[in-house]
C-alpha cells in the first residue's frame, strides 16, 4: 500500500487527457508527480471524438473551445475530474457532471492581470486614435495630428461587471489618473476612489471609455445592444474582453459608422474559428478605430503558466486527498491527512437517511469509523471517510451498495 497522500490506484494506470494546447507546465506538473499517463492533443474535439477518446480517461484537462455535454460525460465512466485551464466554466454542462459526481475546476484568477493590462494598452490606443495613424503609416500616408487625440488622466472609465478583471482594471486606471464608475448585478466594494453606478444606463452615459467584464449568461447576452449604444456618450470608447454573446455586433458597427461611439476593442465573438489559419469574419473589421484580436485577452506566457499550475494543483488535492476546494459541481471540503488509516470517497445523490445508512452499514459489520466529514449542495452529497486499513476494502465495497451511491473510490 502506498504512504498516506497518495493515491491506492496505481499512478501508472491513471489515464491524464489534456486538450486545446494546454500549457507544458501542467504536463510537467502532472510526470513530476508521478502520473505518466498524460496526451495532450492541440485542439477541442467534437462531441463524438470526446466520447470515444474518453473511455478509459480519469483527469480531463480542457479551455474554452471543448463542449463537455451530457451525453460526453455518460459515455466517461471513468471520469473523476473536469480541469478547465481558464477562467469560465460555461463550457461544461455543470447539471450533468454533478449529477454524475465529476469534480469541475478552473482558474477563476490566474489572467486577471493579463486581461487588465491590455484593456488598459487599449484604451490609450483608442484614445489616442493610434490604429488609424498606424494604418496611414503602413500605406505611406503621414497623418501628424492632434485631432480627436486624448490623454487618459481625467477620463472616465466605465467597468460593466466589477469582478476579478473588472476590479483590477479599475486600480490601474486610478494609478493613469482616471475616474471609475462601474455597474455590478451584485453589491461590491468599491477600490481605491472608483464610485458605484447606479444603474448600467447611468455607467454608459457617463464614460468616456466603456470596458465590459461580466459573463456570459442569458441577462447579458446583447448586453450592449441598439438601445443601450444610444446611451453612450458621443464619440465614447467600447472595450469588449468578456464574452462573445454580449455585444450584438451589428448594432455596434452602426453606431461606429454613425459616429456615436468613436472606436472599439473586440477580443471575444459569438462565433470564433476552430484553429489558427480559419477564416474569421465580424461586422467589425475594415471599420476605423477599430483593434481585433483573436480571444488573446488572458493569453501571455505568465497567465498560461499560472493556469497550469493552478488548475493542477487543484486536480493534485483532488486525486491525492479528497480536497474539493475550487469545484463547482462536488461540494467542497478540505480534510486533514488521518495517519494509521485508508480514506474512502463517497459521492452520492442528496436524499435523506444517506449518511445514516452508511454509518449503520459500517457499525453492523464492526467497521470504526476513524474520521468523518460530510457537505451536500442541492443536488449531492459527498462524504469523506477514514476507516481502518485492514478492514478499508471490506468497508468500500459496503459502500458501493448504499442507496444514492454515485460514485466511491478508495483514495489510500
Amino acid at each position: 500500500m502506498t504512504k498516506t497522500g497518495t493515491t491506492s490506484f496505481p499512478k501508472e494506470k491513471i489515464r491524464i487527457l489534456f486538450l486545446e494546447n494546454i500549457s507544458d507546465s501542467a504536463v510537467k506538473n502532472f510526470k513530476q508527480h508521478g502520473y505518466i499517463k498524460v496526451d495532450k492533443i492541440s485542439k477541442a474535439l467534437t462531441e463524438e471524438e470526446l466520447i470515444n477518446e474518453l473511455k478509459d480517461v480519469h483527469i480531463l484537462g480542457i479551455r474554452s473551445k471543448t463542449t463537455i455535454t451530457a451525453k460526453v460525460l455518460a459515455a466517461a465512466k471513468k471520469l473523476q475530474a473536469i480541469g478547465c485551464f481558464c477562467i469560465g466554466v460555461n463550457q461544461v454542462d455543470l447539471k450533468a457532471a454533478t449529477k454524475n459526481g465529476v469534480v469541475v475546476f478552473n482558474a477563476p484568477y490566474s489572467n486577471t492581470r493579463s486581461v487588465a493590462e491590455l484593456v488598459i494598452g487599449l484604451a490609450i490606443m483608442l484614445i489616442r486614435r493610434i490604429p488609424d495613424k498606424n494604418k496611414a503609416a503602413h500605406e505611406g500616408i503621414w497623418m501628424k495630428e492632434a485631432k480627436g487625440s486624448f490623454e487618459l488622466r481625467g477620463k472616465t472609465l466605465g467597468i460593466i461587471g466589477y469582478g476579478n478583471i473588472g476590479s483590477q482594471v479599475s486600480v490601474l486606471a486610478e494609478a493613469l489618473g482616471m475616474k471609475v464608475l462601474f455597474y455590478d448585478v451584485e453589491t461590491k466594494l468599491p477600490l481605491g476612489n472608483a464610485a458605484d453606478g447606479k444603474t448600467l444606463k447611468e455607467v454608459l452615459s457617463k464614460a468616456d471609455i466603456v470596458s465590459l467584464h461580466v459573463p456570459e449568461t442569458k441577462q447579458t447576452k446583447n448586453l450592449i445592444n441598439k438601445a443601450n449604444l444610444k446611451y453612450f456618450k458621443k464619440g465614447a470608447i467600447l472595450i469588449n474582453y468578456a464574452r462573445g454573446e454580449v455585444v450584438d455586433l451589428d448594432a455596434l458597427r452602426n453606431g461606429i459608422v454613425e459616429g456615436q461611439i468613436g472606436g472599439a476593442a473586440v477580443d471575444v465573438f459569438p462565433w470564433e474559428p476552430e484553429k489558427n489559419g480559419d477564416r474569421f469574419q465580424t461586422p467589425l473589421q475594415d471599420l476605423p478605430n477599430v483593434i481585433l484580436t483573436p480571444h488573446i485577452g488572458g493569453s501571455t506566457e505568465e497567465a498560461q503558466q499560472n493556469i497550469g499550475e493552478d488548475v493542477s494543483i487543484k486536480l493534485f488535492n483532488f486525486l491525492e486527498k479528497g480536497i474539493t476546494f475550487g469545484s463547482h459541481t462536488v461540494p467542497a471540503l478540505a480534510l486533514p491527512p488521518q495517519e494509521g488509516s485508508h480514506r474512502i470517497l463517497h459521492i452520492h445523490e442528496n436524499m435523506p437517511g444517506v449518511l445514516s445508512e452508511i454509518n449503520t452499514t459500517l457499525s453492523q459489520n464492526k467497521i470504526n469509523i476513524l474520521g468523518q466529514y460530510l457537505k451536500t449542495n442541492d443536488e449531492i452529497g459527498y462524504v469523506v471517510l477514514d476507516v481502518n486499513k485492514n478492514i478499508s476494502s471490506h468497508a468500500l465495497n459496503l459502500l458501493k451498495e448504499v442507496k444514492g451511491t454515485i460514485k466511491v473510490r478508495l483514495l489510500y
